[in-house]
């Protein structure tokens, strides 16, 4: 038993070996701690100045993510031009800057609804940059056997960091209350707490990213930014694995996996939870997440579960819809990340050993797209038929995303890759 878990050890952290991406991977886990903070306690301050509303969660989630829908497709040829080094230092600083903004309204009492979108609209911006580029310097560190395990890996230290950064929300809040709200458990000021210290966070991202050693680019681009997006674009049309993997989860992005709109809406108006049990149901997804992140690292074929994870994601959110309270709800919130990882994993390290390193920035830009830019009006269809003034209501409204998350699987399901199918740098697919 011992040398099966020494085994499965090596096996499932194997990229951490490399120490450009272990130093890498350990700065991300950090920050994203304070990022998701960050994101729980701004769902929650969203609530609060609105009423309860799901709407305004709506607006605030489609303000955050229009950038990727927009710009996701520029995004990949700027990050296929420009070192990625320049990129990251940028995006990192600017979200770092907003995070302080939030932080400084919050406590002084004069932020609203309006400069939450504001701001939400700037990182988003940043983000439909920093995603991409993250997501294709992946290979830079880990050579080409590892990308799949890097790729969990990643899925991973986001999941744990949001497993941490949801579960801390509730504690950080509480301290808010007497640090910042001079003890008024009602004052929104105890919310600024969360965003002060992942403005603290950024600071060690940003010196790693200085100071890591990324490796020169064999692969100069010399054409116009619209010839790289039409060469992107044009190598994803002919590429059927890659075209009908990404179809899948533009999909399910537009209709299930809507879990920053469903789990506040749920846990602060459907069962009514505070603080600390909003924090706890996250943190129950989270925590699904990163086994479901972690089930995938271990296993060398991504694509093997590509099928087995939309499954699980489509009958846990079901389940989901009928549950009565927050305490049957955390079993099932973990069911419902095991099963979005299983499948979001596989797809990604599926796209990234089926596309050509030239390619990488603006392939995986377009994956950013279908993934984050359907955000919009996925918080949109989501927000309003899980509304309680809609005419489904909560329940029923989240059965019908289910059903319409489900057609698109029953699609596209034997059009999905059975097995990997390696790039071919030397061509470009004409359009």
């Amino acid at each position: 038993m011992l040398a099966r878990a020494s085994a499965w050890r090596l096996r499932t952290f194997s990229a951490l070996r490399h120490p450009s991406y272990r130093r890498y991977w350990f700065s991300q886990l950090l920050s994203l701690v304070g990022s998701w903070m960050q994101t729980t306690a701004q769902q929650y301050l969203v609530l609060e100045l609105s009423g309860g509303s799901s709407a305004a969660l709506g607006y605030v989630t489609v303000t955050q993510f229009l950038p990727s829908l927009l710009l996701s497709l520029f995004a990949g040829a700027v990050v296929d031009r420009v070192p990625r080094r320049r990129v990251l230092l940028t995006t990192q600083t600017t979200l770092m800057l907003t995070a302080a903004v939030l932080a400084v309204t919050t406590h002084l009492g004069v932020v609203s609804l309006p400069l939450v979108m504001g701001l939400a609209f700037v990182s988003g911006t940043a983000n439909a940059f920093d995603m991409p580029a993250r997501q294709s310097m992946v290979v830079d560190f880990v050579p080409r056997s590892d990308v799949p395990n890097a790729v969990a890996l990643n899925s991973l230290s986001f999941n744990v960091s949001r497993t941490i950064g949801q579960a801390l929300f509730g504690v950080v809040a509480a301290l808010g209350v007497s640090l910042l709200a001079g003890g008024n458990a009602d004052n929104l000021a105890r919310l600024a707490l969360p965003f002060y210290l992942n403005v603290a966070s950024f600071f060690v991202v940003l010196f790693v990213i200085a100071t890591l050693p990324f490796p020169l680019r064999e692969h100069a681009t010399r054409g116009s930014v619209l010839e790289d997006i039409r060469e992107g674009l044009a190598y994803v049309r002919a590429t059927p694995a890659v075209r009908n993997v990404m179809l899948l989860v533009g999909a399910l992005s537009l209709t299930i996996i809507n879990f920053n709109i469903i789990i506040p809406y749920y846990a602060r108006v459907v069962f009514g939870a505070r603080e600390a049990a909003f924090g706890a149901l996250s943190a129950a997804f989270g925590v699904g997440a990163m086994a479901g992140a972690l089930w995938q690292a271990s296993k060398p074929n991504p694509v093997r579960n590509l099928r087995v994870g939309a499954l699980l994601l489509i009958g846990s959110t079901l389940l989901l819809a009928f549950t009565p309270g927050a305490l049957l709800a955390t079993p099932v919130l973990a069911a419902c990340g095991f099963g979005m990882l299983s499948l979001l994993v596989s797809a990604n390290s599926t796209v990234q050993l089926s596309i050509p390193d030239q390619l990488r920035g603006r392939v995986m830009s377009l994956y950013s797209f279908v993934l984050v830019g359907m955000g919009p009006p996925g918080a949109l269809i989501s927000s309003s038929l899980i509304s309680k003034q809609g005419p489904l209501g909560p329940r029923w409204g989240l059965v019908a995303l289910v059903l319409l998350g489900s057609s698109s699987v029953v699609l596209l399901w034997s059009r999905l890759p059975r097995r990997l199918t390696p790039p071919t740098p030397q061509s470009v697919p004409a359009d």
